[in-house]
């Protein structure tokens, strides 16, 4: 299950260092709209590998600008305390399943 938290729940996750998923998304973006079922989907498949949330853009437009982003749907992979990776786009689901299988 994705659960949608705030960035300062996003940086107490990372700062703990877990391993975080998070897809960084906005309500008005018709492809964050399309991903974010996939995303459910698989973080379901990785469960236990990863904690899965999101976080809305919109709300946390300073932690967007600090990790760069300034395209969604934007997908992070963090991993003892840092950017492992990301994704910027919609990924069909063979896509992201493979991404993180690559990367979890």
């Amino acid at each position: 299950m994705v659960k949608e938290i705030s960035g300062r729940e996003l940086d107490e996750l990372v700062s703990a260092g877990k391993t975080v998923v998070c897809d960084f998304w906005a309500p008005w973006c018709g492809p964050c709209r399309m991903f974010g079922p996939v995303v459910e989907a698989l973080s379901e498949e990785f469960s236990g590998r990863a904690d899965f949330v999101k976080v809305n853009v919109d709300e946390d437009g300073d932690l967007a600008a600090s990790l760069g982003i300034f395209s969604i749907p934007a997908l992070f992979v963090f991993a003892d305390g840092n950017v492992k990776t990301h994704s910027v786009g919609y990924l069909p689901e063979d896509e992201l399943r493979a991404f993180l299988s690559e990367n979890l």
